[in-house]
């Protein structure tokens, strides 16, 4: 399917995106959002349910099912159902053992909410570079980085600049595209340090045919309204870790031991559990995981066809080994002066589009922390935007 050529505008780049994703999605009545949720299966039902019964708060059946879902789903055998993802970020830390001072290896090229988890133990985000293929940490580069700054005495990876214990390593999976996490688990391996996926953007992903969030020591998931499944708002931990997955829960209901009435809390924890009608919610949308993450690839898949012809533009795709659940639909612009018209003539046209992220190491909070070479990361943040990627999207023919 070859994109038709506009019949305005100088036949820029701008002209022809704006054509090509007209032509993968067809003809759609007013706005088109980025990515809208959908409730098609028995979400009004089970959310009845805990109206009529009165389990709406942070405890009922709904939560367990939703965990149990999970564990089934991801293949991972402990998750922990958490109010929002950044909850789960933050746990996750708490879980990693990571204590005020440490620097935590975290990639520039992800959202404000990976690197905050880390400032809310009072450590330092050490930031690292991305890779073209997954947009996610390039092991090779950080591999070289490590063995120009770190060192490893009795067991820890130390900072030989700053004297900080490097305790921890985030891989964040962006727009649902896998990392590798074969060469990831390996570094963080040799070098000692507790490796923790961000997978807020990957529930369906796959890795050489394994789910993600299984290898990391620790994981995190989103249900945000805009994640291909949503519980409105909510997250959860994932561990192959029994004792993880138990310390998991014990701090995400403000460690309190369990008695039928006493209130006898043993440490400072955190009131982070997901209500039981927000995960009624997903589990109605659990239900639904498979057709979406397949109507998701097939409109990755017109993007693809749509976006052949077009000189200037590479449509992001699944790395090889990987297979993603094609979150959100990316295109790689050849020229970073194009990213600019590019967002005004999607949105003239009614296109939700968007660029990625700021890189972190730009924000303000942010600019003083340790970090490595992060051109590819630079970019990438210059050259990519996001494009419609609501599974409705590839309804229509």
């Amino acid at each position: 399917m070859t994109p038709p050529r506009p019949h305005v505008g100088d036949g820029s780049v701008p002209g022809f995106v704006v054509a090509a994703v007209q032509a993968a999605l067809g003809v759609h009545d007013g706005p088109v959002a980025l990515h809208q949720p959908e409730f098609r299966g028995a979400e009004w039902t089970y959310v009845k349910d805990c109206l009529d019964t009165g389990w709406v708060s942070s405890v009922g059946a709904y939560v367990d099912r939703f965990e149990r879902d999970l564990e089934r789903i991801t293949g991972v055998a402990h998750a922990v159902a958490t109010s929002t993802g950044t909850a789960a970020l933050h746990v996750c830390m708490r879980l990693a053992g990571v204590q005020r001072g440490d620097e935590v290896l975290v990639p520039t090229l992800t959202f404000v909410a990976t690197v905050n988890a880390v400032s809310y133990e009072g450590a330092v985000p050490h930031f690292i570079d991305a890779e073209a293929s997954t947009l996610g940490v390039d092991a090779q580069a950080l591999e070289r980085h490590l063995e120009g700054v770190a060192r490893l005495e009795d067991g820890v990876c130390r900072n030989v600049t700053t004297g900080a214990v490097i305790r921890a390593l985030v891989i964040t999976h962006v727009l649902g595209l896998p990392c590798d996490l074969d060469a990831l688990a390996g570094l963080a391996e040799r070098w000692r340090l507790v490796l923790i996926e961000d997978a807020a953007e990957a529930l369906g992903s796959f890795w050489h045919g394994v789910h993600v969030g299984g290898r990391g020591r620790l994981s995190a998931l989103s249900f945000n309204g805009n994640k291909i499944v949503t519980t409105g708002g909510g997250g959860a931990i994932l561990t192959q870790d029994p004792v993880l997955g138990q310390r998991a829960k014990h701090l995400t209901t403000t460690a309190k031991k369990p008695h039928a009435w006493a209130f006898d809390h043993d440490e400072v924890a955190y009131n982070y559990r997901l209500p039981n009608i927000n995960a009624a919610l997903g589990c109605a949308q659990l239900a639904r995981l498979e057709d979406m993450v397949a109507r998701k690839r097939r409109l990755a898949a017109r993007y693809a066809e749509a976006f052949a012809a077009v000189e200037g533009v590479t449509v992001i795709s699944d790395p090889a080994g990987a297979r993603s659940n094609a979150w959100l639909n990316g295109i790689l612009l050849d020229d970073p002066a194009d990213r600019e018209p590019t967002l005004e003539a999607l949105a003239a046209a009614g296109l939700m589009a968007r660029p990625l992220w700021t890189l972190m190491h730009r924000l303000p909070m942010y600019a003083d922390c340790p970090r490595a070479s992060l051109s590819v990361a630079e970019a990438l943040e210059a050259r990519v935007i996001t494009l419609p990627s609501s599974a409705c999207l590839a309804d229509g023919e």
